[in-house]
């Protein structure tokens, strides 16, 4: 075959490749599968904060009724931005106790991707000040847990994910979450970070720099990445690359039982925001049935491990959790997962994963694109694909 031949080929597949990506997207058959999706911290109506979980229904084609495709904007409970300052809240702080049970019939599952909320300089500022104010809206309400409660007892399946109990959640609210699953939030969330120079990174926290200063002197003697842990009495510990950490990104290793049911790497860097859940402080009978597909680990040197030691926080503990059972389903990611920053628009061309490459550099450590491609994605398609199939045709 000639060399003229050879490219013009390679044209064609280049011109054409996406428009058949397209149609074959175009031609998959639709799925119906109810979703209840709970986001109480939504800015913009892209709504980032569970834009992934979006892209994954448009992609797999599951939809809210015979033919209706999720709507990002539309389809879910919490906080709906406006134009203005204005917003309207349409989460199931509305719903009466019947409300909540059709709701429970209704759904096939239900997915908490964020009750962190919306504070009043983040919307009347749009992220002018990076401090925190007064709560405008957001943490898990008892409502919240009346429908966890009810799809629950339907054997339905549930999905939370860091933020859904840890700050603003009153902590009867977070006990009570904590007892219907089995688990336990520590009180530490933490964060990566890939500058802790306040020079250079403007999007540190001031409430995060602030109080570390408050507790350390007036000092904040950081200069390179690494991770920042606060509790939920605003103490901070800050582990820094070369001084404490060995590498300086926090790691998700998976189970051989995360690898084999969930389709999850072996390993991933996870540069974003998540909290420390010790599975074994709670003694239930839920407890005992959970399973860890994945682990976080925070790689330390000695002075590290130490500080750690000190504070009482573990280098290892649970990213993935999860039961599954005749009795219901049930994860919890220890992650911010579903936020990541992807197109929607990329969710329409069938085999797009293929060119997963084509989206993200693997060698920047702050690259959550890549985390969605390789971790997120495959796990989310596996645990719909299975219960879908499990699900009573209709």
């Amino acid at each position: 075959m000639s060399r003229k031949r050879v490219i013009l080929i390679l044209l064609l597949l280049v011109v054409f490749l996406p428009v058949w990506m397209w149609l074959a997207w175009c031609l998959t058959p639709r799925r119906k599968m109810v979703v209840a999706i709970v986001d109480k911290t939504v800015l913009t109506p892209q709504a980032q904060e569970h834009i992934s979980l979006d892209w994954i229904l448009k992609h797999e084609k599951f939809t809210k009724n015979k033919k209706d495709l999720y709507r990002p904007d539309h389809d879910y409970f919490g906080f709906f931005p406006g134009l203005n300052d204005q917003f309207k809240l349409k989460g199931l702080e509305r719903f009466s106790s019947e409300q909540l049970k059709n709701l429970s019939n209704d759904a096939d599952l239900v997915y908490f991707t964020d009750t962190y909320g919306i504070y009043k300089n983040e919307w009347y500022k749009k992220a002018a000040d990076t401090g925190r104010s007064g709560l405008l809206y957001g943490g898990m309400t008892q409502e919240d847990i009346g429908l966890l409660e009810n799809m629950k007892a339907a054997h339905k399946l549930m999905i939370a994910e860091f933020n859904s109990i840890g700050s603003p959640t009153p902590a009867p609210i977070r006990n009570q979450f904590e007892n219907l699953f089995g688990l336990h939030w520590t009180g530490w969330t933490a964060c990566y970070f890939s500058s802790l120079d306040t020079a250079i990174n403007k999007e540190l926290p001031h409430w995060l720099v602030n109080n570390y200063k408050l507790q350390h002197g007036g000092q904040w003697p950081f200069h390179q990445d690494g991770v920042a842990f606060v509790n939920n009495n605003e103490q901070v510990v800050i582990l820094e690359a070369s001084t404490h950490l060995a590498d300086p990104v926090p790691y998700i290793e998976s189970t051989e039982t995360g690898q084999r049911l969930l389709d999850l790497p072996k390993e991933m860097k996870y540069p974003f925001w998540f909290d420390v859940i010790d599975p074994a402080a709670t003694q239930n009978e839920m407890a005992a049935n959970n399973e860890i597909a994945a682990d976080f680990v925070i790689r330390t040197n000695p002075a590290g491990a130490a500080e750690l030691n000190k504070n009482h926080i573990p280098a290892r503990f649970p990213a993935v959790l999860f039961h599954h059972g005749k009795d219901y389903h049930f994860y919890y990611f220890s992650g911010d997962f579903c936020d990541n920053p992807i197109s929607l628009g990329t969710s329409c061309f069938k085999g797009i994963s293929l060119f997963k490459w084509l989206f993200y550099d693997n060698s920047d450590p702050n690259q959550r694109v890549g985390f969605f491609w390789s971790f997120y994605r495959p796990m989310m398609n596996k645990i719909f694909d299975d219960y879908y199939r499990s699900l009573p045709k209709k």
